[in-house]
């Protein structure tokens, strides 16, 4: 018998009742949405729940998780943190593993990428980027306030990255509120030459400080992909006409599209970038936005006003910079380089055997990265019955799997076994045959 099922006997309530008491979740409409799961326990790929139930954590938890839960190696490397130095202020003060992050992110990302902020989420990152676009032309003179994004992009949450966003229906009430942003078509195969001439005709106004982007794959929107050529293309054009470019790695960078950063496969460099969620390994919170030496000179002034007043109470944890370098000393490892590459293969396998299923429309792959899209009658809604049933099937059969709509994508951590992910794979071709 589980705990839960003694707690229920003794009359005491579960996690899942405990929580519908106070907890208010993120992306919930709680009047329709089922209970929560309470999930005690978590190792590598696995979590298991109050009542004993396991399942394959197939989205490494929000594209966090890259070395699974519980990693032994990061857990230690925290310890080790947590009983020299837990946490200092950042302001007036600095400290090693702050320091030595820095040094490790600057000899892996582009060689323009010389300054970094620290801040506490994916969201944070993105907000800072673009206050600096903007505060950067205001500490110039240059009346430059609006920014350019893709359409159906996703930013994060915060007023800025909530404006930088496309799906309406996460930023619809606030959309009075908030700064101006233009979009242009995402440069999808066939695509490209719309999404060039949108962004040319508005480089000619002179009224944009930045061009935000999720590079190669839309996450949110459902893994939408493109090519390199056409990214290095629209951020040559921002460079000509002096906007500053933002890529936003918070899903993409460490791993996910089966290089370091989606930005490596670029021959144009960002003026900026953002990095969260896998930065240390689904640990701590932590985020860091990295700029060009440019973008940090335009704030290096006698005069105190044109510094960035931005800052976050936990900026630089030495506890989630431990945290982050032991993750990044994981993804260098080359069995973990291998693992990426494994990942890979399977999903391509997959892709050749479901791609000629009648249902599936397209399949797309990058990376440990894997999108299938479902023809449906028009009952394909963000959060829509299909999506809720999907969710469901997966769920019942110990899989955790988000799909979008229609979209169905794998993002697994990446010490995940061949056997986890032949069930994900059976698990999905199921889904496909019964859910309707």
């Amino acid at each position: 018998m589980t705990n839960s099922s003694l707690n229920i006997l003794n009359g005491e309530l579960n996690l899942t009742e405990r929580d519908t008491k106070h907890i208010w979740h993120p992306y919930t409409q709680h009047k329709t949405t089922a209970k929560h799961i309470g999930i005690v326990r978590g190792k590598d790929a696995l979590l298991w729940d109050e009542d004993g139930k396991e399942y394959i954590d197939a989205i490494a938890s929000w594209w966090v998780n890259p070395f699974g839960h519980s990693n032994d190696f990061i857990a230690e490397s925290i310890y080790k943190q947590l009983t020299t130095l837990e946490h200092v202020l950042f302001g007036g003060f600095t400290h090693e593993p702050a320091v030595q992050l820095s040094e490790t992110l600057i000899e892996m990302l582009p060689d323009n990428q010389q300054k970094m902020f620290f801040s506490d989420n994916g969201s944070t990152t993105v907000e800072i980027a673009i206050k600096v676009a903007l505060q950067y032309n205001y500490n110039q003179g240059k009346k430059r306030t609006k920014i350019i994004a893709f359409e159906n992009a996703f930013h994060g949450d915060t007023f800025a990255a909530m404006a930088a966003s496309g799906i309406s229906f996460f930023t619809e009430a606030f959309r009075n509120s908030l700064i101006e942003v233009t979009r242009i078509p995402v440069p999808v195969k066939g695509e490209e030459e719309a999404s060039f001439k949108a962004l040319k005709e508005l480089t000619q106004t002179g009224e944009y400080a930045a061009f935000i982007f999720e590079p190669l794959v839309q996450g949110a929107a459902g893994m939408v992909m493109y090519a390199p050529e056409a990214l290095d293309e629209l951020i040559k054009i921002c460079k000509e006409n002096e906007i500053f470019t933002i890529a936003d790695e918070v899903m993409t960078g460490f791993g996910k599209t089966g290089k370091t950063f989606a930005c490596n496969y670029l021959t144009q460099q960002p003026d900026m970038m953002c990095l969260s969620k896998a930065l240390t390994g689904g640990t701590i919170p932590m985020a860091i936005t990295t700029f060009t030496q440019e973008l940090f000179d335009g704030f290096y002034d006698e005069d105190v006003n044109k510094a960035l007043f931005h800052g976050h109470t936990f900026t630089a944890n030495p506890t989630g910079c431990a945290a982050a370098l032991a993750s990044i000393d994981l993804l260098q490892q080359p069995e973990m380089q291998e693992n990426l590459q494994r990942i890979n293969q399977m999903h391509l396998e997959f892709k050749t055997k479901i791609e000629q299923h009648p249902r599936v429309t397209t399949v797309r792959v990058l990376g440990v990265i894997l999108a299938l899209e479902l023809a449906t009658d028009g009952n394909d809604s963000y959060y829509g019955s299909l999506r809720n049933k999907l969710y469901d099937f997966f769920i019942e059969n110990g899989v955790i799997l988000r799909p979008v709509g229609n979209i169905i994508y794998i993002l697994p951590p990446y010490i995940i076994s061949n056997e986890q992910l032949t069930k994900i794979y059976n698990t999905v071709e199921a889904a496909i045959e019964n859910v309707k």
